[in-house]
């Protein structure tokens, strides 16, 4: 199959004018001039996606599609106060919600374009849909509790729970690991049971820390609205907390967390140069979410710092419940926008590093850019062709500008992972998309009543 566009964007290469991607099986096998490349194979089928950009999927680097169906639920509250209404609403779930809720998540991410995602999962609903829909992701198995005595029933669930999501499918697409939920829900010595799994299991790892000024302010001291109704939440003075003196970043050092081989650390918003200095002396990786941080007053991750110390970064959206959409090209623009005001010309993000930072980076923060993340010969076929000829985006006079500062997910018209075509011009291949609409409905008045 040769797939034509005006544009192609290789990511790791400068992008072609009048370009083609050559597909043979799950694999990429050419790139270059449409019209060589048509000579060169004059048989192959040719889809020609006209004023469009053909690039990499994108990578949404952390989200939960099981918490699709919550968009918009609670929608104007500070971090720590969502977090206690969305951990309220959720136990009017029962399991095949969570199933159907993450399949919505699937339709909405083929649609956006997204290829794959880190998704941190309880339930499993998020794995079983990337089966299902064809999605490639890493799966990481949430864990959480406070009381020491429980934790090595945490972990048996959790490694029974690893063993049959890596059965949901026989390629490479699914990856499973195990995620500790934060620094506020997890007994320390839950951290270094995860560390001992990930090195013993080979297990990536994903966490999400220093994400808000209540988590700092409950680690360091002990204070916070996360120190009182967390601590109600979870049974009055039973479980203490003793304040630690030290950052977020500082205190899961301490219990082994950040000596594991594949670290993916989500949100990073309060960190100073010295929790920075450990992320990249212990080679973690950082999920930025700029709209969830900024949605819920989360505070903003120091991007630049972050590069300019080698840190692999990649964009993720959160989920829907905390971000409404999952749409990377709003993530882009938002992303960018929010470092250049804060930065000014000092670190001048341009719009190139954001689609980066979304397709090749976001590969690398999970050590598979051998794989995906860029078009090159011999890597997976996760191709994606973007419609750029709207009235608001003509003339095209650089085509990474118009993906981030003028597209959004709407304007996707055709999504593959590993040479299989999932999702084209309004047709999902592999999803009921009107049973799955019909749930999206009840699903609200579930949670609405």
């Amino acid at each position: 199959m040769l797939l034509t566009a005006k544009y192609v964007l290789p990511v790791a290469t400068p992008h072609i004018d009048d370009g083609a991607v050559l597909v043979r099986g799950d694999q990429i096998v050419e790139i270059g001039q449409a019209e060589a490349l048509k000579t060169a194979h004059p048989d192959e089928e040719v889809r020609d996606f006209g004023l469009a950009a053909l690039m990499p999927g994108l990578i949404d680097l952390h989200t939960h599609l099981e918490y699709s169906a919550m968009r918009g639920l609670v929608d104007d509250l500070p971090y720590s106060q969502w977090k206690l209404q969305l951990m309220s609403l959720e136990q009017r779930f029962e399991p095949q919600d969570w199933e159907d809720s993450a399949l919505l998540g699937a339709m909405e991410v083929l649609q956006s374009g997204i290829t794959m995602v880190g998704d941190i999962t309880d339930s499993g609903a998020s794995a079983r849909a990337a089966a299902r829909s064809g999605l490639r992701g890493f799966f990481f198995r949430e864990v959480e509790t406070m009381e020491k005595a429980r934790i090595g029933e945490v972990m048996s669930e959790a490694a029974a729970d690893i063993e049959s999501w890596r059965e949901l499918r026989d390629d490479d697409r699914l990856v499973v690991g195990i995620a500790p939920h934060s620094t506020y829900m997890c007994h320390p010595e839950l951290f270094r049971a995860v560390a001992e799994a990930s090195n013993d299991e080979d297990l990536p790892v994903s966490i999400h820390i220093a994400g808000s000024r209540d988590e700092y302010d409950f680690v360091k001291y002990g204070s916070s609205r996360l120190a009182v109704e967390f601590r109600d939440k979870y049974g009055g003075n039973e479980i203490g907390w003793l304040p630690t003196g030290v950052s977020p970043v500082k205190y899961v050092l301490q219990w082994d967390l950040l000596d594991v081989a594949n670290l993916l650390a989500v949100h990073c918003t309060q960190v100073d140069d010295d929790d920075i200095e450990i992320l990249a002396a212990h080679d973690v990786a950082v999920a930025y979410c700029p709209r969830c941080n900024a949605k819920l007053g989360m505070g903003m991750a120091p991007l630049g710092q972050f590069l300019e110390r080698g840190i692999r970064v990649g964009i993720g959206t959160d989920s829907p419940a905390s971000n409404n959409t999952m749409d990377m090209f709003d993530e882009m623009r938002i992303g960018l926008l929010l470092q250049r005001s804060v930065s000014g010309h000092e670190q001048f993000f341009i719009a190139r590093q954001l689609v980066k930072l979304a397709t090749l980076d976001a590969a690398c923060a999970l050590r598979i850019d051998d794989r995906v993340g860029s078009l090159e010969a011999g890597k997976q076929a996760d191709i994606i062709a973007v419609d750029i000829s709207h009235s608001h985006q003509i003339p095209t006079m650089y085509p990474y500008s118009t993906l981030v500062h003028t597209a959004n997910q709407e304007n996707v018209l055709f999504t593959m992972v590993a040479g299989e075509v999932l999702y084209e011009r309004e047709t999902w291949h592999t999803l009921d998309t009107e049973r799955i609409a019909a749930r999206a409905d009840e699903m609200r008045v579930k949670l609405r009543a």
